[in-house]
Formats: structure tokens, C-alpha cells, sequence
């Protein structure tokens, strides 16, 4: 199958399913968003007036804190912009691993998914790096890098990696063979098969492994920086804490899980964009 062949069948397929997919409705395409923010708004009403219900005793009152005071407190930070570098710090580590973990290990779980041979070899090195805990490489990551940014960033990449190569070879393994077979017999090479069958028919397995790496490049952040680093967001919460200053560790904890939404909603995106040619994506309720 030659590429222009090819292309104009995705394009047709992709045009079939679009126009046979019925309209949604207004409450059908923001219901996800809707129900989610209504969740999220009702459980801060819960947290704040849980005080006024429940009798709390003074030891307790001095490590809890109600959203209206972690809003003042994120607010303040922003305003006086004592925030901006450590979140830079912290954002840097964070872009540049999963940055990293996404160059290495999607080519990877393509090449190992494709080549028996390739998977033999390595796969004993990934399932063992993949089940040993990453906190006990950390003291040999400060050894090795310091304890600036580039530890953080190998905390990240050794997080994130993983998922999604995980994720991306089991992808490839369950590729449609007969697809695979029919464009083989019009010609096409490794290349042609790996862009025009392997990849797209790997997608649902490659976005929940980008969800998954996104959790961890996060986590990989907090860790690193809790237990060795001079800058980042973690180091405030951690500082905050040795004073008791619940509202700053609330604060980082939001900014963190703000980070991780807006992450995870650009692959949410990204997936809507790359399958709409699905047939069961675009004929879905």
C-alpha cells in the first residue's frame, strides 16, 4: 500500500464516521465538566463548614484549616509573588522529565512491542528497575547530580517513564495482526506499519499511559524535593510544616494537583483530537 493509498482510506473512514455520528446535545458535551465541578464545589462546602458541625479539640484546630483560609494564603502568595520561584523550580523538573520519559519511552515500547528480540533483551532490566521503589535510587541520584534540578528531573523521568512505555508496548502487542497483515501484502515497510496501524491502534493504551506518567512525574517532584533539594514547592510545604503553617501546605498541595488537571486535561484533548476517526469514539453517547 503506498502512502498516499493509505492516507486517503484513514481520511475516508475518518469522514464515514463523522458524518454518521449523531449531533450531542448542549448538556451531553459539558455533562463531564458539569458533574466534576459540582463535585469538587460540593466537598469544599463540606470541608468548609465542617468546623461549625463538628467539635474539634484545640490540638486538632491548630493542624486543620478551612478552604476560605487556603484561597487567602494561595492568593497572598501569588500577590506577593514569593510563589513564582519555586513553583519555576519545580514546573522546570517537572516539564523537562516527562519530557524526557515521553522521547524515551514511546519510541522504546514501539521498538520492544515490534522486535521479540529487542523484548527478550530488555525486558528482564525493565521489569525490575519498573518494580524496585524509586525513593532507594535518590540517595545515588543526589550523588550523581547534585542536589539541584538535574536529581529532580531523574527522579521525574524514572517515574514517568515506565507507565507509559508499560502502556505503550502492551499497545503494540494488541494491534490489529490483520491489519497489520493486509497493509503489509500491499507493500508497506516497518515504518509505514509502526505511522499507519501500529501507533493509531496504540493510542487508547499510550494516553492511559501519558495519565499515568503525569501522576508520577508529580510525584517524582514532591518526593525529590521533600527529601533533597535547596529550591522548589515542595521544600515551602516542607517548611511549612516544620512551623505548622497548615495553610502553605495546603496551598502547595492545590498548586500540584492543579498542575496534574491541567496536564491531564491537554491529553484528554490531544485523545479527543487524534481519535476522532474511531468508530466507537465518534458513535459514543
Amino acid at each position: 500500500m503506498t502512502e498516499i493509498q493509505a492516507d486517503d482510506l484513514i481520511i475516508a473512514v475518518a469522514s464515514s464516521a463523522d458524518s454518521d455520528a449523531p449531533p450531542k446535545s448542549l448538556w451531553r458535551r459539558f455533562e463531564p465538566t458539569i458533574l466534576g465541578t459540582g463535585t469538587i464545589v460540593l466537598l469544599l462546602l463540606v470541608w468548609q463548614f465542617l468546623p461549625d458541625f463538628v467539635p474539634m479539640k484545640a490540638g486538632t484546630k491548630l493542624f486543620f484549616t478551612v478552604p476560605s483560609h487556603i484561597a487567602g494564603t494561595l492568593w497572598d502568595m501569588f500577590a506577593t509573588g514569593s510563589i513564582w520561584k519555586p513553583l519555576g523550580v519545580s514546573a522546570s523538573a517537572f516539564a523537562i522529565g516527562l519530557l524526557l520519559a515521553i522521547v524515551v519511552g514511546l519510541p522504546l515500547g514501539v521498538l520492544l512491542g515490534r522486535s521479540a528480540t529487542l523484548n527478550a533483551m530488555i525486558d528482564p532490566f525493565i521489569t525490575a528497575f519498573n518494580a524496585t521503589p524509586r525513593l532507594v535510587f535518590l540517595p545515588l541520584l543526589m550523588l550523581w547530580f547534585g542536589i539541584g534540578i538535574w536529581s529532580k528531573v531523574a527522579v521525574v523521568f524514572l517515574g514517568a517513564m515506565f507507565p507509559l512505555l508499560i502502556n505503550t508496548y502492551e499497545g503494540v502487542r494488541n494491534a490489529d495482526k490483520l491489519l497489520i497483515n493486509v497493509v503489509r501484502s500491499f507493500g508497506a515497510g516497518e515504518w509505514d506499519i509502526a505511522r499507519l496501524v501500529v501507533v493509531p491502534n496504540s493510542l487508547p493504551f499510550i494516553i492511559v499511559g501519558l495519565r499515568l506518567a503525569i501522576g508520577r512525574a508529580v510525584l517524582g517532584v514532591v518526593v525529590s524535593e521533600f527529601f533533597g533539594s535547596q529550591d522548589g514547592l515542595g521544600v515551602v510545604m516542607v517548611r511549612a510544616a516544620s512551623q505548622f503553617k497548615v495553610d502553605i501546605v495546603f496551598a502547595g498541595l492545590i498548586v500540584f494537583a492543579a498542575l496534574s488537571l491541567i496536564m491531564t486535561g491537554l491529553v484528554k484533548l490531544i485523545e479527543d483530537r487524534l481519535t476522532r476517526w474511531r468508530p466507537q469514539h465518534s458513535n459514543a453517547n
